[in-house]
């Protein structure tokens, strides 16, 4: 019996903003650190964007006293497998908790024009590895960071 857990899920957010400045909140790291690092369930310890097909995204924070796992070290790294301007963002995505891969998993971000606002379609297909969140808690976290991503391009 395996003890991997293979799903894939899609989340369709709409946004009053125009394509640019949402594909921007991705682009640019200060403001990728705002909704995507910074706040949330776990103190963020380090964060580093290099948005550029082949580049890193990593982010260390550490876990909050009312988790699982109460500050032991959460690490996601990103590597941008294709970049669109404006259009498109594809990722190949580690998670670890302390020193344990969790999952791997790819994300594909499609950002299209709908009127003055954006249409954002976000599909995560991943393998959930043994002690892993699972896909229903990683579906409600992107739930939660696209919530954050609407705040922040709302201004």
């Amino acid at each position: 019996m395996s003890d991997t857990v293979h799903d894939t899920f899609v989340i369709v957010r709409t946004y009053p903003a125009p394509p640019e400045r949402v594909f921007a909140a991705f682009a640019d790291a200060a403001k990728r650190r705002r909704w995507y690092a910074d706040g949330g369930h776990a103190a963020n310890e380090s964060y580093d964007l290099d948005f550029r097909e082949g580049g890193l995204e990593r982010s260390v924070s550490r876990m909050g006293e009312n988790t699982p796992f109460p500050g032991v070290a959460m690490v996601s790294e990103n590597r941008h497998q294709d970049i669109l301007p404006g259009r498109r963002i594809v990722l190949a995505q580690t998670m670890m908790i302390g020193e344990r891969r969790i999952s791997a998993a790819q994300i594909t971000i499609e950002i299209a024009p709908l009127g003055e606002a954006t249409t954002l379609t976000l599909t995560h297909q991943a393998a959930f590895f043994a002690g892993a969140d699972g896909p229903e808690m990683r579906k409600g976290g992107w739930n939660a960071l696209l919530d954050r991503l609407g705040q922040a391009v709302a201004h």
